[in-house]
């Protein structure tokens, strides 16, 4: 780093307030599944209404990452920051009131926004504030945060709806957001370390923001779409998101020649460590993500778990999750990308011991029998989420922190509704034609997440060996007599 870094006495307050509210927005994505029954009692929302409760927010979320990216490192990421927790607040409120299934969606979809705007600062912040080790141990308690919020989401909204009841369960499931977000904006005006604007006010790159938001959203449509086991997904729309995100590029270039900031630096992408790990986290996302989605259904349509116990029945994910990203933030110097390339070795083995315990066992105890190779794959999952990250920023300028973080999050977005779309479709299929299986149903859609982080572990080792090859080779070169 050539930028001069005093270490500001605050950082690691700032970080608890940064995790404090990174926890509740990611937490919105998981919980918010177990209450669809009592949203559906209490407001009589039809099967779209509920499917746009969960679809719009992981839309409006992801299309708006890298603007705000763009919006922290331009104007200040605790100012990007606290608005984006009042609005996120706010938004909360207006679902929870919400008198309509119509008003509903249409509050989730402002709801996804204000998320999207806060969470590439919370990265950003974590870039700015640390540097070596204290940044990967930083990146570890992130990825805890990644990791349990992601897990243990049913568990909370479960004992919500068990609390409150199943009429008006589901308002809980976002009033619960209200104290948390109000004591984050109150601490965080207070104790998080201020940060310059860059003052580079040049000129908006309107067309850019546009050709990436419409690219995205082409996208993540019909992704969102096959998620709920849509039979006609406009897949068509993938090949025009396809031509728009290579305009986007095109016209990023023209516009940074022209001696405009674009709203992504593209040199990023040049960055090899970043890059790859920005391909190995959408993998890896579109692996893990979608378990969550498939064991839900398996829980309580199949066993008639309540969302209690569904929710309970995926805990040591998140604890697993939990322990590993400290320790995966610890020791990501020392051990480089070998880490990652372990971590994916045993969420394979996790999601594989899985499949095949959901497929025969049908004993009374699946649910703790289950959680077993959970245990193994929240573990792997600990320390590949945040080493990935600490690397993939490690060479990125400070100033450059929010959009970096923004790309990175948005490729991890677009990875999920990959794969709980395709655990969606593995697991309605079988269910249609095993008739009802729900055990097999299950095991078919845990293949299909361990297949795409299998996929990720080859690409993983692919770039250990060739970073290996590549240094024995300039190691040979440097001594005298070899050529």
């Amino acid at each position: 780093m050539t930028d001069s870094y005093q270490p500001d006495p605050r950082r690691w307050r700032g970080l608890a307030i940064c995790l404090v509210a990174g926890f509740m927005t990611l937490l919105d994505v998981s919980i918010v599944n177990v209450a669809l029954p009592s949203m559906q009692n209490g407001l009589g929302a039809s099967a779209s209404d509920l499917s746009w409760v969960i679809s719009g927010y992981a839309l409006t979320f992801g299309l708006v990452l890298v603007p705000a990216g763009r919006l922290g490192d331009e104007h200040g990421r605790k100012r990007m920051f606290l608005l984006g927790v009042i609005l996120f607040t706010a938004t909360s409120a207006l679902c929870g009131v919400a008198p309509t299934a119509t008003l509903l969606v249409a509050a989730r979809l402002l709801q996804g926004m204000a998320c999207g705007l806060l969470n590439p600062q919370v990265v950003g912040m974590i870039q700015f504030l640390f540097r070596g080790k204290e940044r990967g141990r930083a990146f570890g308690f992130y990825g805890a945060v990644i990791g349990i919020s992601t897990a243990v989401g049913p568990l909370v909204g479960g004992l919500l709806l068990q609390v409150a009841g199943v009429q008006d369960g589901w308002r809980w499931v976002f009033y619960v957001n209200l104290p948390i977000g109000i004591a984050a904006v109150a601490a965080g005006w207070r104790m998080l370390p201020g940060d310059k604007p860059s003052g580079r006010h040049q000129t908006l790159d309107m067309i850019g923001a546009a050709l990436l938001g419409l690219g995205i959203v082409a996208v993540m449509f019909p992704l969102i779409e096959a998620e709920q086991g849509a039979s006609t997904a406009h897949w068509w729309l993938l090949a025009i998101g396809a031509v728009l995100l290579v305009g986007f590029v095109g016209w990023e270039r023209r516009f940074s020649r022209r001696g405009h900031h674009p709203l992504v630096n593209l040199e990023l992408l040049r960055n090899r460590g970043y890059a790859i790990s920005t391909g190995l986290g959408l993998l890896y996302f579109a692996g893990f993500t979608g378990i969550f989605f498939v064991m839900t259904l398996f829980y309580q349509r199949g066993l008639n778990y309540s969302p209690l116990a569904a929710g309970a029945s995926m805990l040591s994910f998140a604890i697993g999750s939990a322990v590993s990203a400290g320790v995966g933030g610890r020791y990501v110097f020392r051990f480089g990308r070998m880490m990652i390339v372990i971590g994916l070795c045993a969420v394979v083995l996790g999601l594989a011991g899985t499949a095949l315990l959901v497929a025969d066992y049908t004993g009374p105890q699946t649910g703790l029998v289950v959680s077993i190779p959970l245990l193994l794959a929240g573990i792997g999952s600990g320390i590949v989420i945040s080493p990935n990250q600490t690397l993939a920023l490690d060479d990125v300028p400070p100033a450059e922190g929010g959009t970096a973080a923004a790309v990175l999050q948005t490729g991890q977005r677009i990875g999920s509704a990959i794969g709980t779309a395709v655990a969606g479709s593995l697991f309605f299929g079988e269910l249609t034609s095993s008739r009802g299986n729900f055990h097999s149903s299950a095991s078919t859609a845990m293949w299909g997440a361990t297949a795409l982080v299998a996929v990720a572990l080859l690409a993983g080792v692919g770039d250990l060996v060739r970073t290996r090859l590549a240094a024995r080779a300039a190691k040979l070169d440097g001594v005298p007599g070899t050529t």
